[in-house]
């Protein structure tokens, strides 16, 4: 078993930051047991990766290629000039940890805000995401309830590397001062980071899954649910089947990895 100091001289001689980033904690390893990369929201990220045995140099490469991904998202996320807290998860660990969060503020009510906000002022919006009947949907349901909305383009999110510049080229020239993208987390934030500087938009946001609750494909949960940070239960009992790793096993890891934290905090400060 590679123990721990071994396996931060391997991370440090790959990546001094990701070394330093294991031995300040700000990754767990569990060097005993199976897992997988595990991302909550846009804020916290912990990679679990396989057992490496002594000498196994293949599963050691791969738990570095993980963690560069790692970084590399939470570098582009950190830049960002605007970071919502999306989740109750993370309002609640921001309480826990001492650096509480006003509110809560969802992708998907900013995003209808903003869109109200366009047809007031008269910006224009670019639609990117999701699938072709659900974008020209939404599409119609904004401008039949906004009169002076100007939706100048709109594209599904189903397309090949080999289309990208094509894309990325109508959407600069599309004059959009708004792009919405649906895409998920991390693809959407790989893909903006990559183009943002060709897409001559000033403001681009990742908006998930709104696009499907806005044409009606994903039901939203009730206000009740809402208020009480329950919206995470309610897609998950809207589809067990793809939720539960996420939710069950992912909030249980989170937790877990609040109070961890919690107590490093309080031993630093001692």
């Amino acid at each position: 078993m590679i123990d721990d100091q071994k396996l931060y001289e391997l991370l440090k001689d790959f990546d001094p930051a990701v070394g330093e980033h294991f031995r300040d904690g700000a990754f767990y390893f569990d060097l005993g047991g199976s897992s997988y990369p595990f991302f909550e929201g846009n804020t916290v990220y912990t990679v679990i990766p396989h057992f490496a045995e002594k000498g196994s140099e293949g599963i050691v490469k791969k738990l570095k290629r993980l963690m560069e991904k790692d970084l590399k998202l939470r570098k582009i996320v950190n830049a960002c000039p605007l970071i919502n807290a999306d989740g109750a998860s993370i309002v609640w660990a921001a309480k826990k940890l001492g650096v509480p969060l006003k509110e809560r503020v969802t992708g998907i009510d900013l995003f209808q805000r903003l869109v109200e906000l366009s047809d007031k002022k008269g910006y224009k919006i670019y639609l990117f995401g999701a699938k072709e009947e659900v974008v020209t949907k939404v599409k119609k349901i904004f401008e039949d309830k906004y009169p002076n909305i100007q939706i100048v383009g709109y594209k599904n999110g189903y397309f090949t590397e080999k289309d990208e510049p094509e894309i990325v080229k109508n959407m600069a020239e599309s004059g959009a001062d708004m792009m919405f993208v649906a895409f998920s987390s991390p693809k959407k934030e790989y893909w903006v980071n990559k183009y943002l500087k060709q897409l001559n938009i000033p403001f681009v946001m990742g908006v998930g899954g709104s696009f499907d609750v806005v044409a009606g494909v994903t039901d939203r949960a009730p206000l009740w649910m809402q208020k009480h940070g329950l919206e995470w239960f309610y897609r998950f009992i809207q589809e067990p089947r793809r939720m539960w790793k996420r939710y069950i096993v992912g909030n249980a890891k989170f937790v877990a990895l609040t109070y961890k934290t919690k107590r490093k905090l309080k031993s630093k400060r001692r």
